[in-house]
C-alpha cells in the first residue's frame, strides 16, 4: 500500500495554498533538485512558472490525479485563514502559529527540542500530528518571545515555568496557557488553547443518552449535595461541568468555581483562577467561598484529602458542589474518597451522583467500512455479544484527512447514589456489580459496545474500555 505521507521537512518547501493552486506535492531531493509529484498535464509550463515562484530548482514528475488529490490532504490542510508553513522567527510568528492550530481545531501545541532539530506539534482529536520543523539555531529566540509574552523569566532555564498569554484579534480573544519543561536538548513548551467562547457548549450535546441524561439532570437540580465526574486527563470532564454550570445558571443564583486554569469564561459566574505560590488551593478558596454565601460551588478537581474534606463540608451545610476526580469507573470514586482517608457514612450522605467519561474519536461517515466481526480484534478473554455481528473500521479520506476520523463524542457511566447505594457504601460493601446488573446500569464498557454496533467508532478507538 502506497504510503502518502510526507516527510514534514519537505513539506515546509511549499505552502499550503501553493500546493493547492499548482497541485504540487514534494516529496524527495536529487542533487540541487526538490522532486514534485504533479497531475498536471503541461509540465514544461509549470516548471518555468514555479522557476519563477520558489528560490529552488525544482524537477517534476507526474502522477495521477487521484493519488495527488491523497497527497494534498494527507499533508496540506485547507483553511479560511492563511495556513503557516514555515516557522522562522518574526515579531508575529506566534500570532500565526496559535491562530492556525485554532483554525483546524487543534486543542494544544508542542514546541519539542532534540539534537539537531526542533519540532512543532499539533493535538488534533486527542492525537498529536507533526507539523513544523524549527531549526535548533532559531529555536531558542522562539522560546524566549513565548516567555516574554507570557510574562515568565526568561533568564530561567533550569526550572519549570507555568504562564498565560491573551490573544486578541479582530474576531476573537481568546487565552493560552504556558507550560516550560527544561529537557536534554532545551526547553519544551506546550501551548493549551482555552476558548473563551462556550456558545458550543451544551448539556444536550455532549453524547448523554436519554436514558443517561434525566438522572443526571435530576441530581444536579438538588440543592445540595456533591457531583463528581471522573477520568482521566482530556476525557472531556472540564466540558461536562462548564455545560452544567451553564444550565444551573439563572438569575436568583450565586455560583462561584475555583479552576487551575479558568478554560472558559461564564457570564453570570464568579470564577477564581487557583494560585497556589501565595498559598491559594482548592482547600483555602473553598474556606472562603462558603462566607460567601454561594448556592452552587465548581472546584476544578478534587487531589486531596483537604479539599475533598471541605467540599464534604460544603455539602453539609445545603450547597451543591461540583466537581472531577481521577478514576476509572464511576463506582472507583467512592473507593477513591474512603482511601483519601474521608469517613464512608459522610460520603453515604453526601454524594449525589457520580459520573465517570471518556472521549472517543468517531468514525468518518464519508469513508468508514464494515467488515464481519473477528474475534482476534477483541482484547483476550473479551466475550462477544451475540448481537454483534459486524463492526466498521477507519479507512481514511479526504474528507477526514485520511486519518479515518471525525470529531470526538464523549461516553458515559451515570450512577446516582440511591439509598440502596448508599447503605452499601456505610456498610464497606463495595462490590456492586449485582447491583449494576439488577438496576440496568449502563457502564462505559457497555455504552462502548453499543457505539460499535451502531458503527460510530471502531474497536480499535474504545479497546482500552473493553478489558
Amino acid at each position: 500500500m502506497e504510503n502518502f505521507d510526507v516527510p514534514v521537512e519537505f513539506q515546509q518547501l511549499i505552502k499550503a495554498e501553493q500546493a493547492y493552486y499548482y497541485r504540487i506535492i514534494p516529496v524527495g531531493k536529487n542533487s540541487d533538485k526538490v522532486i514534485l509529484k504533479t497531475d498536471t498535464a503541461d509540465i514544461f509550463s509549470l516548471q518555468n512558472e514555479l522557476g519563477i515562484l520558489l528560490s529552488f530548482k525544482v524537477e517534476l514528475t507526474n502522477d495521477s490525479t487521484e493519488n495527488i488529490n491523497r497527497y494534498l490532504s494527507t499533508n496540506y490542510r485547507k483553511t479560511s485563514a492563511n495556513s503557516v508553513s514555515e516557522i522562522h522567527y518574526t515579531n508575529d510568528f506566534l500570532e500565526k502559529i496559535v491562530l492556525n492550530a485554532k483554525e483546524i481545531g487543534s486543542s494544544d501545541i508542542h514546541f519539542e527540542p532534540y539534537e539537531k532539530n526542533a519540532r512543532v506539534r499539533f493535538r488534533l482529536d486527542g492525537k498529536l500530528k507533526e507539523q513544523f520543523h524549527i531549526s535548533v539555531e532559531e529555536y531558542p529566540v522562539i522560546v524566549n518571545k513565548i516567555k516574554i509574552r507570557a510574562q515568565l523569566d526568561i533568564s530561567e532555564k533550569r526550572l519549570p515555568q507555568d504562564g498565560r498569554i491573551t490573544m486578541v484579534t479582530d474576531y476573537q480573544d481568546f487565552d493560552v496557557r504556558v507550560s516550560v519543561l527544561p529537557t536534554l536538548h532545551g526547553e519544551k513548551v506546550v501551548l493549551r488553547i482555552l476558548s473563551k467562547d462556550t456558545s458550543h457548549i451544551d448539556i444536550n450535546s455532549l453524547g448523554f443518552t436519554e436514558r443517561e441524561l434525566l438522572p443526571y439532570l435530576e441530581n444536579i437540580k438538588k440543592p445540595n449535595g456533591i457531583v463528581l465526574i471522573s477520568g482521566p486527563t482530556g476525557s472531556g470532564k472540564t466540558t461536562t461541568l462548564y455545560a452544567t454550570l451553564k444550565k444551573l445558571n439563572v438569575p436568583n443564583t450565586n455560583i462561584l468555581t475555583v479552576e487551575d486554569p479558568i478554560e472558559y469564561t461564564l457570564e453570570g459566574i464568579n470564577q477564581v483562577q487557583l494560585r497556589e505560590n501565595i498559598g491559594l488551593d482548592f482547600a483555602t478558596t473553598l474556606r472562603t467561598f462558603l462566607r460567601q454565601d454561594p448556592d452552587i460551588i465548581m472546584v476544578g478537581e478534587i487531589r486531596d484529602v483537604n479539599t475533598a474534606n471541605m467540599a464534604i463540608r460544603a455539602a453539609l451545610t445545603g450547597h451543591l458542589v461540583l466537581s472531577t476526580i481521577h478514576t476509572n469507573s464511576a463506582w472507583a470514586t467512592v473507593s477513591r474518597l474512603i482511601d483519601m482517608g474521608i469517613p464512608a457514612f459522610l460520603i453515604a450522605s453526601t454524594l449525589n451522583i457520580s459520573v465517570a467519561q471518556r472521549l472517543v474519536r468517531k468514525l468518518c461517515a464519508s469513508c468508514k467500512k464494515e467488515e464481519v466481526i473477528d474475534s482476534a480484534i477483541f482484547p483476550s478473554g473479551f466475550k462477544t455479544p451475540d448481537s454483534l455481528t459486524s463492526h466498521h473500521v477507519a479507512v481514511g479520506c479526504e474528507a477526514c484527512y485520511h486519518t479515518g476520523y471525525s470529531g470526538r463524542k464523549a461516553i458515559y457511566e451515570i450512577l446516582p447514589i440511591d439509598v440502596e447505594l448508599s447503605n452499601l457504601i456505610k456498610n464497606n460493601q463495595l462490590d456492586i456489580n449485582e447491583y449494576l446488573e439488577e438496576k440496568n446500569i449502563y457502564t462505559l464498557k457497555r455504552n462502548a459496545i453499543l457505539l460499535i454496533k451502531e458503527g460510530t467508532t471502531s474497536v480499535d478507538e474504545v479497546f482500552s474500555l473493553l478489558l
